[in-house]
């Protein structure tokens, strides 16, 4: 057996196409090729926290992975990072734990981005004029991390409530070649930006559909992964040409997708999955004016996917 640590975890990701083994765990499980039983969850009341525990395998494959991972979103206060977890692989022929992976939260982290990344991929516009981002913590910094191999794409309107997190933003991302402009207005993100990612731990909405939105805008909406947390409003929701599930099943007890299933604004039939889009089973945008959204609520199959590769090139 194998433990991996966060410095050995990294330096493993370097060799590892994160993009290409995680579409394929996306199409894996549309193609109805992948075991993801519901997800566990412990919901913290004092202080506030979610903790998730995905969980499943692909059938044929050598490996089944369970992940545990947690948020708590008051840690800043104490100097401590919100996220935390790790990842157990085992044998699907005998049971045996083959690895541990002490990742403290990170591959998760990295998973949802890459996940990220890969919507825009399939369902941006053509010409992104500038990408808009809810939210200054590590998965808004991830964001745009790996988007920078999808989309030239280098200015920037980041929202945020604290305005001293907002310039250790703007700083942090100036490094990686991002031009940001900071805001407390919501709406300037919607009418500068084609390209919108929110990933905020929202229990209301933080972005309201707006009239003078830009034209064949996108948004990746991670934030909303329970029940009760919600990022976008139901007009953005029902305003939406093409709406698009990581998971359709799971799309329907949490995230976005969710909470517009139950006020009615949508049909479970309005909803495409990413793998099938990825696979080209299903269409994906087909005009620049066209509003497209994805709802990330995480899904077991990128567990699966990141520990293996990490795992098989920790080994290598």
């Amino acid at each position: 057996m194998k433990i991996l640590n966060l410095e050995q975890i990294k330096a493993a990701l370097r060799s590892v196409d994160l993009m290409q083994q995680i579409e394929s765990g996306f199409v894996a499980y549309s193609e109805g090729r992948a075991v993801v039983p519901p997800v566990g969850e412990l919901v913290l009341q004092n202080p506030p926290g979610d903790v998730h525990i995905k969980y499943g395998y692909l059938t044929g494959d050598e490996y089944y992975v369970i992940k545990i991972a947690s948020g708590f979103y008051d840690n800043a206060a104490l100097g401590l990072p919100s996220s935390n977890g790790l990842m157990l692989l085992f044998s699907q022929q005998s049971g045996e734990l083959c690895a541990v992976l002490l990742d403290e939260g990170y591959l998760t982290d990295v998973r949802t981005a890459v996940a990220g990344a890969i919507c825009a991929k399939y369902l941006a516009p053509a010409t992104v004029t500038r990408i808009g981002v809810f939210g200054t913590g590590i998965q808004a910094r991830l964001q745009l991390q790996y988007l920078a191999p999808v989309t030239d794409c280098r200015e920037v309107t980041v929202w945020g409530r604290n305005q001293l997190n907002l310039d250790a933003y703007r700083e942090d991302m100036a490094s990686s070649g991002f031009s940001v402009r900071t805001t407390h207005d919501a709406a300037e993100v919607l009418q500068q930006c084609n390209l919108i990612v929110t990933t905020t731990p929202a229990t209301e909405p933080v972005m309201a559909w707006l009239d003078d939105m830009q034209h064949g805008v996108h948004i990746t909406a991670i934030g909303s992964d329970t029940a009760y947390k919600q990022e976008l409003d139901l007009a953005a929701m029902a305003r939406a040409d093409l709406l698009v599930a990581d998971s359709i099943a799971q799309c329907k007890s949490r995230g976005e997708i969710h909470h517009a299933l139950r006020n009615g604004v949508i049909q479970e039939s309005d909803v495409v999955e990413l793998g099938n889009l990825i696979s080209g089973k299903t269409t994906g945008r087909v005009s620049e004016d066209q509003v497209t959204i994805a709802d990330l609520t995480g899904v077991a199959v990128q567990d699966i996917q990141i520990t293996k590769a990490v795992f098989e090139a920790a080994s290598g």
